[in-house]
């Protein structure tokens, strides 16, 4: 990745709205709009009947106590919750549109590359479940060890243990759009991580980019295909330009 992760994130935006490209993006952005709309509709009631918890613990006398606790207590339980979600209904919303999100990358660079895209029936997508279900399966036991510590930190160590966590779940999302047309070449999860471990800092600055657009209300109903676009943006553009490069021979 020779060019800024912002760069290639800010370049899915502009796929996503691409002539050809804009039916690959529907059902993704369908299943995240659906799970994300329904979490937060749940995750808003729990947060207010928590708050209201704690401060009818407080006397009545203390009126102004309750007042300063609920206007403190709000930005920190939604901040806090928000960038636990990020990641957990992210990589839920990415296991169920998996097979969509592996033909809208493989889509992105047809169109990048200048190539036919292609009209492949429903029978190829489903042919492709098995494998892509279990690409996320190995995604997920390399990250369930991983987030349960950084959650330890997280809810243990202030402050310090909310950047960790932030800057974890900044590497996930790197991980987790830019294995797609990893993937889509066949190249193994291991190996995959690894390279992405070669050009570290760019692909930190792409998960990060993630990380922030998904904790913008609406804005992040958009994230997963924008991300899926911007990493495919990035592999093609080292597939380009490195000459060496078993990893994609």
């Amino acid at each position: 990745m020779s060019s800024g992760g912002v760069h290639y994130f800010f370049e899915g935006f502009s796929l996503i709205k691409t002539k050809g490209l804009k039916r690959f993006v529907f059902v993704p952005l369908t299943i995240n709009l659906v799970l994300f709309s329904v979490a937060f509709y749940f995750l808003f009631g729990q947060i207010e009947m928590g708050i209201a918890y704690v401060i009818d613990l407080v006397p009545e006398w203390l009126g102004w106590i309750k007042t300063a606790i609920s206007f403190f207590l709000w930005p920190l339980a939604v901040i806090s919750v928000l960038l636990i979600f990020a990641l957990i209904f992210g990589t839920l919303a990415n296991w169920i549109a998996a097979p969509f999100n592996g033909v809208l990358s493989e889509k992105v660079e047809r169109h990048l590359t200048g190539q036919d895209l292609g009209d492949e029936g429903v029978m190829a997508l489903v042919k492709d479940i098995p494998r892509t279900v279990g690409r996320e399966l190995t995604k997920l036991v390399w990250y369930l060890p991983r987030a349960i510590g950084f959650l330890l930190l997280f809810f243990f160590l202030p402050i310090i243990g909310q950047v960790l966590w932030f800057l974890f779940n900044a590497w996930m999302m790197a991980i987790q759009y830019c294995d797609y047309p990893y993937d889509n070449h066949k190249i193994d999860f291991t190996r995959m991580r690894l390279h992405l471990g070669e050009h570290k800092g760019k692909a930190m600055t792409f998960g990060i980019m993630v990380n922030i657009f998904s904790l913008i209300p609406v804005v992040n109903f958009i994230v997963m295909p924008v991300a899926i676009c911007g990493a495919t943006v990035s592999y093609t553009h080292l597939r380009a330009h490195e000459t060496v490069l078993d990893l994609v021979c």
